[in-house]
């Protein structure tokens, strides 16, 4: 961590490069200053769940052969949700490990074409991305092997439309934990955008935090690593493993949301 720390020091930009960084057993962070990509490795091929943007795609490559890996070897790629953040450098990604791209109904057409559905509360806020194949449809609950790694897919829209959790159990040593990789639950928006005007989008909202609440958690991961407090646990500023991570996590998603529904209401 103290080489993160020196080399993200002051920055926090989607494409700034950092180190790679193992957060437990066979799972690193293999991403950016500020955008999380999780590697999990396997000893019949790796997964990869997000790709940061398309300019810090090459980093992220190069963080996952540092840690000893071959691309060849990443054979799956999922994703949280369909922001050029996350995803935009899944393109290259694929290219370079041949890898087969997972992806929720949702988040299939955007990430094919690069452009986010116009019902996405941020549509027209973020600029297109490089568009990639989509090999495999995930739904609601889908269970993901490759070998021992078993991973499960969680619709959460709320973020975004296509918005997918991540779960599975992860051991070292004696130790085994119920890690969730838990998609963004910040209610931002593109102007003009009103959640108060789609309550069944905020109905699938709401939804989606009690289902992240309800996971089985002890150690919480998600896309922004601040939004999960990510690197100080990893410090041992806080504890990194513990009960209540999903739900805390889920409970400020829910204190954002009925801000941001108060203030479209205060604006009528």
């Amino acid at each position: 961590m103290a080489e993160w720390r020196r080399q993200c020091a002051g920055k926090n930009g989607w494409s700034d490069p950092a180190p790679p960084v193992r957060i437990f057993a066979n799972v690193y962070n293999v991403g950016t200053c500020g955008i999380v990509v999780v590697l999990i490795a396997g000893p019949r091929g790796h997964i990869l769940l997000d790709a940061a943007t398309a300019d810090a795609a090459p980093a992220v490559a190069a963080n996952i052969q540092r840690l000893g890996f071959r691309l060849r070897d990443v054979r799956l790629i999922g994703a949280s949700h369909e922001h050029l953040d996350h995803v935009g450098g899944v393109a290259e990604l694929k290219r370079r490990t041949g890898a087969t791209v997972m992806a929720m109904p949702a988040a299939f057409n955007p990430l094919e074409t690069g452009v986010m559905l116009r019902r996405d509360p941020q549509s027209g806020s973020l600029p297109p991305f490089p568009g990639v194949r989509v090999g495999r449809m995930l739904r609601d609950g889908t269970l993901v092997q490759l070998g021992p790694l078993r991973l499960t897919g969680h619709a959460t829209p709320g973020h975004a439309p296509g918005g997918t959790s991540w779960s599975w159990r992860s051991c070292q040593a004696r130790r085994c934990v119920n890690i969730v990789y838990a998609d963004s639950v910040s209610a931002v928006s593109a102007d003009g955008y009103r959640f108060s005007d789609r309550p069944r989008y905020v109905a699938a909202f709401r939804n989606s935090l009690n289902r992240i609440a309800r996971l089985p958690c002890g150690l919480l991961i998600t896309p922004h690593p601040a939004a999960s407090n990510l690197l100080e646990r990893l410090e041992g500023q806080a504890p990194l493993i513990g009960p209540g991570q999903c739900r805390a996590y889920a409970q400020r998603g829910r204190k954002g949301l009925n801000e941001r529904l108060a203030t479209e209401s205060a604006a009528r």
